[in-house]
């Protein structure tokens, strides 16, 4: 305790204190440093008294000088206490220094970013190879290193044309990169492109993607420009169908050009070309089952039907209406398909609509309202999956079917004519909604 609390005893009287009888200063002893020290007693005493009559004098009550003390050296707490003027200053002060910080980071990052882009610090030089997938590259007559780099790198088969020219510098010897169609990979490395492309890495190919439903005629324009073989050629290969394996009652080669991604040696002929394609259309009738080549015909017709007519989603159940349409039995159509698809395919076009006389035709091989039966051959090219549904038709009892939807394929399916009116008038009211031309 601080020796400055005086002693509030009446002055002159002395504490009871033995000092022989020993203890605490919780027995009657003294605490160490509690009141005026021995020798200072009187003058402690005295100045005590005088404070007391000076202020008797003025009128005042004398304060206890202990309360003197504390209110000289301790203030309240209210008055050490910011105002809330005050308090809202230091907040907003803090709040916009931090906001401050956070634009000066930012704008530093930002910075940093742009210089390490301008200094080419975050490109990525190369790709360590030697790439995943497959992708097929063209180089046209007349592109050097410099354009067929720069075309390499936008389509991610190398990571810059700056490197791959760098590297065909360096590895080139005087050779020179042929035109054609190349399959590389991609994310290679620059000297693997390179050595792909310079021949002793990889193979020159004509690269023909053939999509699924295309005609014959389709398919043979993709081959030209693919592959350069004049028209032509391949014209006067599907006059005769059989020397490829077709059926007598096949016209042509129309549903056996499978479709797919094709990659085509550069010195392939356009017979080794239609062979390959036809191959693969026999393996595909194969493999769902089917062998026998007057049924593998039939099939095929079937599945270009399937394929045209339907979404993935509804083959099978549009093969089983179909086969319900052929059935010996059937009394609701009387073996009439009657598909749009065959109709338009003999009428050379492709279309939603057509007149009542072009339905009544006879005369056109193709037409399914007129002539009952399936069509004299098939109409496009099936997938696998139209193949697969036309070998193996859902057992559905429908003789009906229309899309009412042609962005989302939605197909209804029904039983009777009048509820296939309904579904047709709900196409129609959907038409109305659509850009002109969109329907036919």
């Amino acid at each position: 305790m601080s020796h400055r609390y005086p002693d509030h005893r009446p002055p002159g009287q002395e504490p009871e204190y033995d000092p022989s009888a020993g203890g605490s200063a919780g027995e009657g002893a003294p605490e160490q440093g509690y009141g005026p020290a021995d020798g200072h007693q009187d003058a402690y005493a005295g100045a005590h008294e005088s404070l007391q009559h000076v202020g008797a004098e003025q009128g005042y009550e004398p304060a206890p000088v202990v309360q003197t003390f504390f209110a000289d050296e301790a203030p309240s707490r209210r008055s050490r206490r910011p105002s809330r003027d005050k308090q809202r200053r230091r907040r907003r002060r803090t709040l916009v220094m931090v906001v401050v910080l956070a634009v000066f980071a930012g704008v530093v990052f930002g910075l940093t970013l742009f210089l390490r882009d301008l200094l080419g610090m975050n490109e990525t030089k190369d790709y360590p190879g030697p790439g995943e997938g497959t992708v097929s590259f063209v180089v046209h007559p007349g592109e050097g290193p410099l354009l067929i780099g720069e075309s390499l790198a936008a389509q991610d088969i190398v990571a810059t044309g700056k490197k791959f020219v760098e590297v065909f510098q360096q590895e080139a010897d005087g050779r020179e990169i042929q035109p054609g169609t190349y399959e590389m990979r991609l994310q290679m490395s620059a000297s693997g492109a390179v050595t792909a492309l310079l021949g002793d890495g990889g193979t020159a190919v004509h690269y023909a993607a053939i999509a699924r439903d295309l005609r014959q005629s389709e398919t043979f324009d993709i081959l030209v420009e693919s592959t350069g073989i004049p028209l032509t050629e391949f014209e006067a290969l599907a006059a005769s169908p059989q020397d490829f394996g077709l059926p007598a009652e096949a016209v042509s080669l129309e549903g056996y050009l499978f479709p797919g991604e094709y990659r085509f040696p550069v010195d392939s002929t356009a017979t080794e070309i239609v062979t390959e394609m036809v191959d693969n259309a026999f393996s595909a009738l194969e493999e769902s089952g089917v062998s026998d080549a007057a049924a593998q015909y039939d099939v095929l017709t079937k599945a270009s039907i399937i394929q045209a007519e339907a979404g993935e989603a509804d083959y099978a159940t549009v093969a089983g209406a179909i086969e319900n349409r052929l059935r010996a039995d059937n009394t609701e159509t009387n073996g009439l398909i009657q598909s749009d698809a065959t109709v338009t395919y003999g009428l050379g076009r492709k279309s939603y609509n057509l007149t009542p006389e072009e339905k009544a035709d006879k005369g056109n091989r193709y037409n399914t309202y007129a002539n009952p039966g399936l069509p004299v051959g098939p109409i496009g090219s099936p997938s696998i999956e139209a193949i697969e549904a036309a070998a193996n038709p859902a057992d559905v009892p429908y003789f009906y079917w229309v899309t009412v939807n042609l962005d989302s394929g939605k197909t209804e399916f029904s039983s009777t004519l009048a509820e296939h009116a309904r579904y047709v008038a709900e196409y129609q009211e959907w038409c109305g909604t659509q850009e002109a031309g969109r329907c036919e």
